[in-house]
């Protein structure tokens, strides 16, 4: 009898075992929108938050700004440069500085500085010149994309904690499509995972290294990009597996064929998902954290949608539009948009 009861003992804790490490996925039905900052003048394209917890952003009319959630108050201030009109669309930090990058002839880049303002540090003067998205690897390497020129999409790449940056060579890098680029839609066509990278482009390609930038291979994906207006829009990967891209079209936003694709050998082969099912265009895709690689948001010109199975199938959750998100944890994150950065907060 002591064996037996010995034996039942083990084999109920070996299920308790089993059932408290099964993953339950989370299943929000709503998200409370809070306006904690706006600007009519203002489209809002590119935001970061800090190590500090502190959100960044940078925007057209050379504007850019810093919020602290503890204090609930708001930094802001614009760069001039000549007599230009800077449009940020792309911005990134490390533990000591934020970076913003305008997008068009002439692109700059700037760095913090240490008396009080923005440095400028590395500035292309060339017709045809559009960047797109920016993003670090650790404190020290970082990396931001444009539009191809010369055969080859852009690429620029520091090595020193953003004191200097350098321009890819197009001997070094895939020869590009017919006017591939990326969509300077939400600062979301890089995703990097520990020394992997990989861009998605306008041509439905994903460029990827895997020794920060160093080499780099290419994969045609199954997204629609038969428009100058389709392509990939965003990618986001939760670990160096799992990945998901979206877009669309962004003047047919409720088309929903092949705009959503997914991953689960890091990159090497593409598959669509939630074929001919909202969600349509989107701007942006985000994993929630901690959440096993199935719980994704994505938002656009049409609002907020969830899905808690990889993207199989999703739900909409609000109308609000809003070009770009980031999760400050697997339940609250910013977005922002058009006139706008917002605090979203999801709940079941």
């Amino acid at each position: 009898m002591k064996q037996l009861w010995f034996f039942c003992i083990c084999i109920a804790f070996l299920f308790s075992c089993g059932e408290k490490g099964t993953f339950i996925p989370r299943n929000f039905n709503k998200v409370q929108v809070e306006t904690i900052y706006s600007d009519s003048l203002l489209s809002i394209r590119a935001i970061d938050i800090l190590n500090d917890g502190s959100l960044a952003f940078a925007a057209n009319d050379g504007v850019f700004g810093l919020y602290n959630p503890r204090k609930n108050m708001w930094q802001t201030s614009v760069q001039t440069y000549d007599t230009l009109n800077l449009e940020f669309r792309a911005v990134a930090h490390t533990a000591t500085d934020f970076f913003m990058l305008s997008i068009e002839n002439p692109a700059l880049l700037y760095k913090t500085g240490n008396q009080g303002k923005m440095d400028l540090v590395y500035k292309e003067d060339t017709t045809g010149v559009f960047y797109d998205a920016m993003v670090f690897w650790n404190d020290n390497e970082g990396i931001a994309v444009g539009d191809s020129m010369n055969g080859c999409l852009s690429i620029i790449i520091t090595r020193d904690g953003g004191n200097t940056w350098k321009k890819i060579a197009c001997a070094n890098l895939p020869k590009s499509e017919d006017g591939e680029g990326a969509f300077a839609a939400s600062n979301t066509n890089i995703k990097i995972v520990g020394d992997k990278t990989w861009i998605g482009t306008t041509a439905g390609n994903i460029y990827m290294s895997d020794d920060k930038g160093l080499t780099w291979d290419v994969v045609k994906t199954p997204i629609v990009n038969a428009k100058d207006t389709e392509g990939i829009y965003s990618i986001d990967f939760y670990d160096e597996l799992n990945g998901f891209a979206i877009g669309g079209d962004y003047t047919n936003p409720d088309a929903n064929a092949a705009n959503k694709i997914k991953t689960s050998d890091g990159g090497k082969t593409w598959q669509l998902v939630a074929e001919n099912q909202n969600p349509g265009y989107s701007s942006c895709v985000q994993y929630l954290p901690n959440l096993n690689a199935k719980a994704l948001v994505a938002v656009g010109l049409k609002g907020i949608d969830f899905s808690n199975d990889s993207g199989a199938t999703w739900k909409h959750l609000s109308d609000e539009p809003f070009h770009t998100l980031r999760f400050l944890n697997d339940s609250v994150a910013y977005g922002a948009g058009f006139k706008r950065i917002s605090k979203l907060t999801f709940s079941e």
